[in-house]
């Protein structure tokens, strides 16, 4: 079964008309049509997404919709998922609950939760509702095999398409396609490197897509990764943003949970509020013991906090005593041994410290020291190192 893909821009396209945005100015006028999909026999097509509900889908066909967006079945039973506006309902922000336990930053796995924090209406479950009428029949229950293509709004909530892989409408045979890409992000340039690591395809509009065909593989990406950057650079959300369409992700948080504090209790809510709800949280300081067992991609945020953590741990901030130095010492050389040995993928957040002024304190100057150096070990056994600054991603290559 053959599919065009007429348009893959937003609902106004992109550039938006008459948009003064940087990203709209950098394209020509028509550069992405409205996104649209045709399929179906001579005579017959389907376009999607739908002009309304049950309108323009022949007999054989079965729609049914839900929090995925709307899933349209074939005659010959192909399965195609449009999870992107108008079928792709829109929602608040998630909430989630306080930490059950104290050695949790976010309670207990939240595996299965719904990404938008509503009763979860998964593909293989049963719809919310379906679309009324002929000449379309309705399915009341769409489960079944892995779909055959999705076209996703990877922009929106990138987490989507992660979480469609973990319950396996996504499969490695699916062929996934962005579509309503607009002036959300950038650059053209900017959106093929997020779709490189999202596992999503960026065609041109008027591209073909054989479903017969074997969807393109995922290719393959940096084992360990390391993010550096100052105060609000954005180098957390580039971290988040590199496992997004992961199906399982361990967040490992290493600092404290605000307890006490208010201002880095709203810090730490930021943080777990703009999580999938679906990715598993830790709090904890053994990043050695967790980068040799874990077989689950990691991301840690961050390794300015953990060095902090260590040094309470040893007692080593007065600096007389070098029993507490050599421990830090000790704990920084275990863990560059365990990121050496990772299995899994791994991202790692940490300060750049060597940038700002010299600390006033013999303390600061000594965690400067142990965090620089650690920041040095770590990039020489790293496939990927980047500097973030103001949002703006910088490579720092060998």
């Amino acid at each position: 079964m053959k599919v065009l893909i007429s348009g893959t821009g937003g609902t106004a396209g992109w550039p938006v008309q008459g948009c003064g945005c940087a990203s709209c100015s950098r394209l020509s006028p028509g550069h992405r049509r409205p996104a649209e999909a045709v399929l179906g026999e001579p005579g017959r097509p389907v376009r999607l997404p739908l002009p309304g509900p049950g309108v323009g889908v022949p007999p054989g066909y079965l729609v049914s919709t839900g929090q995925d967006g709307l899933l349209l079945t074939t005659p010959h039973g192909h399965r195609i998922l449009y999870a992107a506006p108008p079928h792709l309902p829109s929602f608040p922000v998630p909430v989630r609950p306080e930490p059950a336990e104290p050695s949790r930053a976010d309670g207990d796995r939240t595996g299965d939760a719904p990404l938008n924090g509503s009763p979860p209406t998964p593909l293989n479950g049963s719809p919310t509702e379906p679309l009324p009428g002929p000449p379309g029949p309705v399915s009341d229950s769409p489960s079944g095999p892995a779909c055959d293509l999705v076209l996703v709004d990877v922009l929106d909530r990138p987490e989507l398409l992660g979480d469609l892989r973990r319950r396996g409408v996504v499969a490695e045979r699916t062929h996934v396609v962005a579509v309503h890409v607009d002036h959300r992000v950038p650059s053209e340039d900017e959106l093929a490197r997020r779709a490189l690591l999202w596992g999503v395809r960026v065609v041109p509009d008027g591209t073909v897509l054989d479903l017969g065909e074997p969807a393109p593989a995922r290719p393959p990406l940096p084992r360990r990764t390391l993010l550096l950057g100052g105060t609000r650079s954005g180098k957390s959300a580039e971290a988040e943003v590199r496992l997004a369409a992961e199906p399982e992700v361990r967040y490992v948080a290493t600092g404290p949970s605000g307890d006490g504090d208010a201002e880095w209790g709203r810090r730490v809510r930021a943080h777990r509020e703009r999580r999938p709800a679906h990715w598993e949280t830790v709090e904890t300081t053994d990043l050695a013991g967790l980068l040799r067992t874990s077989r689950t991609p990691m991301l840690v945020d961050g390794l300015g906090t953990w060095v902090a953590a260590v040094f309470d741990e040893c007692d080593a901030w007065s600096g007389g005593d070098e029993g507490g130095r050599d421990a830090v010492a000790a704990r920084c050389d275990e863990l560059v041994a365990a990121w050496r040995q990772a299995r899994s993928r791994v991202v790692a957040v940490s300060d750049e410290v060597g940038l700002g002024v010299v600390p006033a304190t013999s303390s600061g100057r000594m965690f400067r020291d142990v965090l620089g150096r650690l920041n040095q070990r770590l990039a020489a056994e790293s496939e990927e190192v980047a500097l973030v600054v103001a949002g703006r991603l910088l490579p720092l290559p060998l």
